[in-house]
């Protein structure tokens, strides 16, 4: 009997999965149906009514030419810095795990210095978009009449793909996922983006930038302790050259090569000492020492210009920007008034119902 209750069961839920997946056959069926009519009812609509249709976008494209003619002119162009606020020791240590946690800790500070520096800068680019010129001027050492071709000033993060090391592209939109561990952002480095009108005026606008940036007190301190904790390890890294260098380091692994307890008669004998590792010790030492060297001589400043602003050629508001706008805008409404005029009657009659 039971088996019998069984088999019905079974039967049930088979009978119950295929009618359920008929209904969902149907369902798609009949969602189908409605898009091709939906489209087909659209291109017969436009066909219908191509007239007014082609003269919207001629009219939206003749609307982009004429802005164009008309408004100013305006380019844009992207200046690199360096972040030199933070000692890079991840590059500095390697090996030892004590120094795995400090580079940690150290791209944890570089990430807040870069993005502390970030905030610093768009200041400018909140000046800009109050047209705050008074406040804009004083802030990048500018006179009136050179931020008044000054548009935008945007600090924006560039982003690593593959985590490689090498830039690729620039965070436009500022949407990166933060939890994405294979492109990150770039903790050294921050493109400045300008919009301007005269691009003669971008070696001023440099300068007021690098003025601007030099004047946080805060930046400063970071950036001596940086050259102090610097000249330190280097001063460090020399003497221990020296240490491993000498004739003292190949006296003491020939005297500690042996060793004779001082109580009882049993002689224990240890390990022989590797004394070729001491060269290895001194080649990594080198290389930190000329790390440091390097960082020392060339990024003693907050920031250091890595790409400078190039000269643009073409403008930004061209017929295509405008045009992007502009046609879909007069298209839109051509649509909208032409839907309209085709269910007048049923429009008139809803509203003398109501």
């Amino acid at each position: 009997m039971s088996e019998t209750n069984n088999k019905k069961d079974m039967s049930y839920e088979e009978i119950d999965l295929s009618d359920l997946f008929h209904r969902i056959g149907k369902a798609i069926g009949r969602m189908s149906r409605a898009l091709g009519r939906a489209l087909l009812v659209s291109i017969v609509f436009l066909l219908k009514h191509w007239l007014p249709v082609g003269i919207s976008i001629f009219l939206g494209i003749g609307t982009a030419y004429l802005l164009r003619m008309t408004s100013p002119s305006f380019y844009t162009s992207d200046l690199v810095l360096r972040i030199n606020s933070a000692p890079e020791l991840d590059l500095i240590f390697r090996q030892s795990s004590t120094s795995k946690v400090a580079s940690k800790l150290l791209l944890r500070a570089n990430s807040a210095h870069t993005a502390d520096m970030i905030s610093y800068i768009n200041r400018l680019h909140k000046y800009c978009m109050e047209n705050n010129r008074d406040a804009l001027a004083d802030a990048i050492f500018l006179t009136d009449e050179q931020v008044e071709n000054l548009i935008d000033i945007n600090a924006l993060w560039i982003i690593d793909k593959g985590d490689d090391g090498i830039p690729d592209l620039i965070d436009l939109k500022d949407n990166h996922n933060l939890y994405d561990t294979v492109n990150v952002r770039m903790q050294d480095r921050v493109n400045i983006r300008v919009m301007i009108k005269s691009p003669e005026e971008l070696v001023n606008v440099k300068t007021g930038l690098i003025k601007f940036i030099n004047s946080d007190s805060l930046f400063h301190q970071r950036n001596r302790g940086r050259l102090k904790h610097n000249q330190e390890l280097h001063s460090r890294f020399e003497y221990d050259i020296q240490q491993l260098d000498s004739l003292q380091k190949v006296k003491y692994f020939e005297e500690t090569r042996y060793r004779h307890p001082q109580n009882g008669s049993q002689m224990i004998f240890l390990q022989e000492q590797r004394t070729q590792l001491v060269y290895e010790d001194i080649h990594t030492l080198y290389e930190r020492k000329q790390f440091l060297e390097t960082d020392l001589n060339m990024y003693k400043d907050i920031v250091t210009v890595l790409s400078d602003f190039s000269v643009p050629k073409k403008r930004v508001n061209g017929i295509g920007y405008y045009a992007k706008k502009m046609v879909p805008l007069l298209f839109f409404f051509t649509i909208l008034i032409l839907i309209i005029l085709d269910n007048r009657k049923k429009i008139r009659e809803v509203y003398n119902k109501y």
